[in-house]
């Protein structure tokens, strides 16, 4: 009920930006602009745990993205799937290369989100990264690739909340925590291409126990491998090509 109710309060009441709180608009255009993919970039968490896939990330996690995530996921302001769908799209695209021979093949992209924990999604009223991936999928569909969503990973165990938790202990708070739903094979046609999809990566633990969970499934032999994984945003110290540029400039003072 209250996922209904937010639904038709972003419909008929005025909203302010998500990002940074201009007056009767969704998202303003400089926010929208952060958001619009043009920042996209390959992430790799340091340490990098094991078992992550590549992945790429749209923005970077400060200033209004931020604001327009934590407004999405935390506080339900639901049309912001819309934008944050666009800016998850293009890291997609990251992955993927679309546009290049994969998509001229026909391939069909099977977006797999990160599940919520039932009482983070009870307490939200709905699940952000379900509904970004939705989002994204249209998207991507509306630029003629073939995509979909299929939410077959669920949590089998409890895990304790994850603010606050380092690397390692994140890592023993994720590990065998995962794992799929029963029928998940019949969500995969022969041949596709499988992108998880999250709306943030920190350390990178909770996509490695999600490709760990797939993986252990053995779905079936006409399933590829995670082609990668595809999040809204990452902290800017994450993204290779900062770190490239920063051993530039490094040896270029030495």
């Amino acid at each position: 009920m209250r996922g209904w109710w937010q639904e038709l309060a972003g419909l008929v009441l005025p909203a302010d930006c998500g990002g940074c709180g201009a007056a009767r608009v969704l998202l303003c255009a400089g926010c929208a602009q952060a958001l619009s993919g043009a920042a996209a970039g390959r992430v790799r968490p340091s340490p990098r745990p094991a078992g992550l896939p590549v992945v790429y990330a749209a923005a970077v996690y400060e200033g209004a993205v931020r604001e327009v995530v934590l407004a999405h996921k935390e506080r339900g302001a639901l049309p912001l799937a819309g934008p944050l769908g666009a800016a998850l799209a293009a890291a997609v695209e990251g992955v993927v290369g679309v546009g290049a021979a994969g998509a001229a093949a026909g391939e069909e992209l099977v977006l797999v989100p990160v599940p919520s924990a039932r009482r983070q999604v009870r307490a939200r009223g709905h699940d952000p990264a379900r509904r970004t991936a939705l989002a994204a999928a249209a998207r991507l569909r509306r630029a003629g690739v073939r995509a979909r969503v299929a939410s077959v990973l669920r949590h089998v165990r409890p895990v304790a909340d994850q603010a606050g938790l380092g690397a390692r202990e994140r890592r023993e708070n994720l590990t065998g925590a995962l794992g799929v739903c029963r029928g998940a094979g019949a969500r995969f046609p022969a041949a596709a291409r499988i992108v998880l999809v999250d709306d943030l990566i920190t350390t990178g633990a909770t996509l490695a126990e999600a490709a760990r969970a797939l993986r252990a499934a053995s779905i079936g032999p006409s399933i590829g491998p995670v082609a990668g994984a595809a999040v809204v945003a990452a902290p800017a110290g994450s993204f290779v090509r900062n770190r490239s540029t920063t051993r530039t400039e490094q040896r270029s003072c030495e």
